[in-house]
């Protein structure tokens, strides 16, 4: 009983919000800490402890191009990614009340994110700034051509076996599209790589992920029979998007000299070389694209 009520007291105490680092005291630090998403190859992830990734290389360039070393904070996925801004871009977890992140990456870079209304009408993330797209991605089939000649429509998969994640994007397309008929041959994965696995298994003659994971995953089987579709995705709200970073409001010093950094990466196609490391297709974002 004591202890229920010590726990009690002790949520009812006020949490100490933790401090952004202004651009000067990064500075003089010399250190950058940088949040990047746990266990999410090909972008961050860790291999025999140490940490990879298209985003880990991305974090590593941006801080040595402001001269200051790197330290990666991992991010636990929450419910929302307003949830993730929160935890380590403006207030800070209530496990880890004292830890903030100086800039997030993969972070979409939309306008009408950036600017939704909460149920009160504010800005629901008006103490972040979203800024710097560096790369589009998009959804992406890929099939096992010797079970599946070609996907011409999704529609095939009335016929074929898919796979997918578990509660994901392509989970509730693939069980909705076309009144559901994709429904019962739609297989449910507790990851894309474990879809992936299924395929190569022949569980299902496909799968459905994001293509950065996908071209990730070819990579490294090097199976040249495993091929990627070249299709559209009828009713799909949102078949690709862009992806960028997030700072505090406060801190738009520190977004500003990344955004240098980026601009400069994309431009000399250092970025590309990134991504090349990892097997993954390059696509520019359409800041970038629009200029072309």
């Amino acid at each position: 009983m004591r202890l229920l009520a010590l726990l009690v007291c002790l949520l009812c105490l006020p949490v100490a919000q933790a401090q952004v680092r202004p651009y000067d005291d990064i500075l003089d630090s010399g250190v950058l800490k940088v949040a990047v998403y746990e266990n999410f190859a090909p972008y961050s992830f860790q291999e025999a402890g140490r940490a990879r990734g298209v985003d880990v290389d991305l974090a590593k360039a941006l801080a040595e191009g402001l001269d200051l070393k790197l330290e990666v904070l991992w991010v636990t996925p929450g419910e929302k990614l307003d949830d993730d801004l929160r935890n380590f871009i403006w207030k800070g977890h209530y496990l880890r009340p004292n830890v903030l992140a100086d800039v997030m990456l993969r972070v979409p870079y939309d306008r009408d994110y950036a600017f939704k209304r909460n149920d009160v009408g504010e800005l629901a993330n008006e103490l972040v700034v979203m800024f710097a797209p560096y790369q589009r991605e998009r959804w992406q089939v890929a099939y096992d051509s010797r079970r599946l000649p070609e996907v011409s429509s999704i529609g095939v998969f009335q016929f074929h076996p898919i796979g997918v994640e578990l509660e994901s994007v392509p989970s509730f397309y693939l069980t909705s599209v076309f009144g559901g008929r994709l429904s019962r041959n739609t297989h449910h994965y507790p990851g894309p790589q474990a879809a992936f696995e299924g395929m190569r298994k022949g569980e299902v003659d496909a799968v459905m992920a994001l293509r950065g994971e996908l071209d990730y995953m070819q990579h490294q089987v090097r199976d040249p029979q495993i091929k990627n579709a070249d299709n559209t995705y009828p009713n799909l709200g949102q078949p690709d998007w862009d992806i960028g970073m997030a700072v505090h409001e406060s801190n738009r010093q520190l977004a500003n000299a990344l955004e240098a950094e980026v601009d400069t990466l994309v431009r000399d196609g250092r970025m590309q070389k990134l991504y090349a490391a990892y097997g993954l297709r390059y696509e520019l974002p359409g800041l970038y694209q629009d200029v072309e």
